[in-house]
């Protein structure tokens, strides 16, 4: 199993988490779909869940949660790029455009987190590690495999996320159209055009999870509730399909060539 030990480097995403209207139905569904055990959690951190896989740590499931005269926020996955200094991370992404939409703070012993947008108002949210550093378990199967920042400006996210984060992006070789994020020299993510999504889809990072069969995980995801937004296909990295669960969250799936 591909355990990590370690924090993750600057600018890596290193955890994915679901703010969904039902909980417990989110929590029943991906424990159905992808083998999680999760629970809601202690009062004091909202009844937040962090999902296992065999007893790691692989995603987190809260309750959806707006300010008294808000709307709801959007059921959708968010993407946390570490940091190792949550504060200066923060400040570096207003100094390249970006918005702080939820300030730094703490997390109990856990760490300090932020929320914010790019330029294209692509959102994704920080995490500085405290007790906790993300997940425990990738590319495995019902485990993360992969982050995908979809944009219309691919030179404005290059700037932003390199003044930000570190993180450089180039040209995926071998690939038309697709851009590798990488840090320190090692891919961690990947860039595509918004173009390729449905007309009026806003920018947006998209998360991947590992599965052993598309196809049949597809026909479960649909038996409870769940919509197949790209059917399962064939491309260069493996076989994949995009997806929503029942309370309209995107997500893909991929079986990798190499896993």
């Amino acid at each position: 199993m591909p355990e990590i030990t370690t924090p993750y480097a600057t600018g890596t995403p290193c955890w994915v988490d679901l703010m969904a209207k039902d909980q417990q139905a989110a929590l029943d569904f991906y424990q159905d779909l992808l083998a999680w055990q999760g629970q809601a959690g202690p009062a004091e951190f909202g009844g937040y869940a962090v999902c296992e896989l065999n007893g790691k740590a692989v995603a987190g499931i809260g309750p959806a949660m707006a300010p008294e005269g808000m709307p709801e926020p959007p059921t959708v996955w968010t993407s946390y790029l570490a940091s190792a200094d949550a504060q200066a991370t923060q400040d570096a992404i207003v100094a390249a455009g970006g918005t702080v939409l939820v300030p730094a703070m703490d997390v109990g012993n856990l760490g300090r987190m932020l929320v914010a947008s790019d330029p294209q108002s692509a959102v994704f949210g920080v995490w500085q590690p405290g007790e906790f550093f993300g997940a425990r378990v990738v590319n495995e199967p019902g485990a993360l495999t992969w982050n995908e920042l979809h944009t219309s400006d691919v030179e404005g996210a290059t700037a932003f996320y390199r003044e930000a984060f570190g993180i450089e992006i180039e040209p995926m070789e071998g690939a038309d159209a697709y851009w590798q994020m990488s840090v320190g020299g090692r891919p961690v993510g990947g860039v595509t055009l918004l173009a390729n999504d449905p007309p009026g889809t806003p920018a947006h990072w998209l998360t991947y999870f590992a599965v052993d069969d598309v196809d049949s995980t597809v026909d479960a995801l649909v038996k409870r509730g769940g919509t197949v937004l790209a059917p399962p296909f064939d491309m260069m990295a493996g076989r994949m399909t995009v997806v929503a669960d029942p309370q309209g969250a995107p997500f893909a799936m991929i079986k990798p060539n190499q896993m």
